[in-house]
């Protein structure tokens, strides 16, 4: 059963929720350990100074900032510390409003909301939220870290998104237009058929880390004394015309789909 990570209480105008976050996601990624050649023991990394090679003591060790090539602004832990946002509980609804106004390139981490006791107001909220067919916006600081959010209803919970900060995203007006001729109607209406012919409802179980199950793969069979010959895919090649990539391409989806 998950483990609730953190406890807060929505707050939205005089109302209040205390909840509980659950993480979302979780690191399904292969850790590996560095080991030496002959022992196979773990090796340790350490810093050292690039001129002497002489290991650098941790206590000696301070955070830099670099603002010029060569040239670093030092800073304290305790000047850090003075910057670190004020220690609060509370997530603060600050507007609700239509999920289609927030694109899909600011979201970044999702975390589960659960009653923290007052579970009429949690699923008052839920159910309002669900309704209504807004999104909340909210800020919050957790673990010294001030945090902006999208606040959802998701399959009878309330879900609360990170937001990335306007620095952090690149907008597409951002990027050089495409350039190259414009393709023809007939390939056009080519590609609108390869959509039709790829469209299909999703089923997130389809989607695996397969170099991950792989590699996991090849850890349990070395672990056994065993072997493993994995085949590499066959290379596409391109045609180098358009029509025929996407006539081609059609009638692999068709195939793909009637099968």
């Amino acid at each position: 059963m998950a483990r609730a990570i953190w406890k807060g209480v929505l707050r939205f105008g005089s109302a209040e929720v205390p909840v509980k976050l659950y993480s979302g996601v979780q690191d399904r990624s292969v850790h590996f350990r560095l080991l030496h050649e002959k022992t196979r023991r773990p090796v340790k990394q350490r810093m050292v100074d690039p001129l002497t090679g002489k290991e650098v003591p941790y206590d000696e060790v301070r955070r830099g900032y670099e603002v010029d090539e060569g040239l670093f602004v030092l800073l304290e832990e305790d000047e850090l510390k003075e910057l670190e946002p004020e220690k609060s509980r509370d997530i603060e609804v600050t507007r609700f409003l239509d999920p289609e106004l927030i694109n899909h390139q600011w979201y970044d981490r999702p975390y589960h909301l659960g009653p923290d006791g007052q579970d009429v107001d949690y699923f008052a909220l839920m159910n309002a939220l669900e309704k209504k067919g807004l999104e909340g916006v909210a800020r919050w600081t957790m673990r010294n870290k001030e945090y902006l959010g999208a606040l959802r209803a998701e399959e009878g919970h309330l879900v609360l998104i990170t937001l990335r900060h306007a620095e952090e995203v690149i907008p597409a007006s951002a990027l050089e237009p495409p350039g190259g001729r414009k393709p023809e109607s007939r390939e056009m209406k080519m590609a609108q058929q390869l959509i039709d012919a790829l469209a299909a409802e999703f089923d997130p179980t389809e989607w695996r880390d397969e170099y991950r199950d792989r590699v996991l793969e090849l850890i349990e069979a070395k672990a056994e004394g065993k072997t493993l010959e994995f085949r590499q895919p066959a290379k596409r090649r391109a045609t180098g015309d358009l029509a025929a990539s996407l006539e081609a391409s059609i009638a692999a989806a068709r195939e793909r789909k009637s099968a």
